[in-house]
């Protein structure tokens, strides 16, 4: 987990709010993200966001346990 990540929790957490919900990529990327989905990059910043927010509850929940100083089993 990193700086970034810890800096942008709230934003992964909506991102996969949305998703849970069912939001199209370009409303999720252009009301949360605040992104302008007629740019190039759009859907490949909004994809890679919400990837690293899986990361995060999935494979990297023990990282993210750890870079706030909680211990867990997770992460021994």
């Amino acid at each position: 987990m990193t700086a970034y990540d810890r800096g942008h929790l709230a934003l992964y957490a909506a991102l996969l709010d949305a998703e849970e919900a069912g939001m199209a990529w370009h409303e999720a990327a252009a009301t949360i993200m605040r992104i302008d989905i007629a740019d190039a990059g759009a859907h490949g910043c909004w994809r890679s966001h919400l990837e690293r927010a899986r990361w995060i509850i999935g494979e990297g929940l023990g990282a993210a346990l750890e870079a706030f100083g909680r211990t867990s089993k997770l992460t021994r």
